[in-house]
């Protein structure tokens, strides 16, 4: 197995024999217990893949799957995203979060149509290449969509290596080099194996290698984890915070992205003033959402969710 260490930068990357002793019960488990979603689906193609990556981005997936859907009916290509106005991804965005996302999805359709006739291309670097897409996204579509060999690093996906590989309980706040060193070192050399892993570790990392409660019974590779071997190590790296909603810039954006998606008309200002009390927060997050392009400023003191 791996040597043991508390800094995953100096931890022993598994030889190829050990990596190949994960696959097989990891694939097996996921064989067994994947969840049926959708963008699994062969039905979902690559389009439906690359919306469900830029929706699942720290959003879970029981929040995503009523927008996914209503996503999807709306504009089952990228071309029908491309011929809509960025505020209409904005409203259809609803209440999932960070939705610069959505104007993000809505450049990278307009893109796909521009270059590629609408079809979401499956080389890596033409993915990457999108706007809004970086490597993980590249990754996972080139893998989840194409079958195709690459190492893809989710949150998920760096936790179950940590423990299982490393010997830590956590990855490193920011992926590293050392961490994008171990992926490559774990993925196997056959096309087909390599998707099916990269699917099946984040799988295995969103059901039972969860950030608390682990459940190691229920874990196809705990007799081969090095942090279960070890004793489970408690985490010694920077403080890991979780992020706090109420009462910040965030809250504040939300409900003023609300009005605006919720009106068929451009808004008054007097309407966006009604939803926040401090007047100072509530104009820097409006002047946020107006640098971000997420809200136009029109003559009169009136704002809408952007038309181009």
């Amino acid at each position: 197995m791996t040597d043991i260490s508390a800094d995953p930068a100096t931890a022993t990357v598994p030889a190829q024999a050990d990596a190949a002793s994960f696959h097989a019960p990891v694939i097996a488990w996921f064989d067994e217990h994947a969840r049926d979603l959708p963008w699994r689906r062969p039905e979902a193609g690559a389009w439906g893949v690359m919306v469900s990556e830029f929706m699942l981005q720290q959003t879970p997936v029981s929040r995503v799957l009523p927008v996914y859907e209503q996503w999807l009916a709306r504009w089952p290509r990228p071309a029908d995203l491309a011929a809509d106005a960025p505020g209409e991804a904005v409203r259809a965005w609803g209440r999932l979060g960070y939705p610069r996302r959505a104007l993000r999805l809505h450049g990278a359709a307009q893109a796909i149509t521009e270059r590629h006739g609408g079809d979401v291309p499956s080389e890596h670097a033409q993915l990457l290449a999108l706007p809004g897409i970086g490597e993980y996204t590249a990754a996972a579509v080139a893998s989840f969509a194409y079958g195709q060999r690459h190492a893809v690093l989710d949150t998920n996906v760096r936790r179950v290596f940590a423990r299982a590989a490393s010997g830590i309980q956590y990855p490193p706040t920011a992926t590293t080099a050392a961490e994008r060193k171990l992926a490559r070192t774990l993925l196997p050399d056959d096309r087909a194996t390599a998707a099916r892993w990269a699917a099946a570790s984040m799988e295995l990392g969103a059901l039972v290698c969860t950030a608390k409660n682990e459940d190691c019974a229920r874990c196809p590779i705990s007799s081969r984890c090095a942090w279960r071997l070890a004793g489970k190590p408690a985490y010694e790296g920077p403080a890991r915070r979780g992020q706090t909603y109420a009462g910040t810039d965030r809250q504040v954006r939300g409900k003023l992205l609300a009005v605006l998606r919720e009106a068929v008309a451009p808004v008054p200002q007097s309407a966006l003033d009604a939803v926040w009390h401090e007047p100072v927060q509530r104009a820097r997050a409006l002047d946020g959402l107006v640098a971000d392009g997420l809200v136009e400023p029109l003559e009169n003191g009136v704002y809408r969710l952007p038309h181009s």
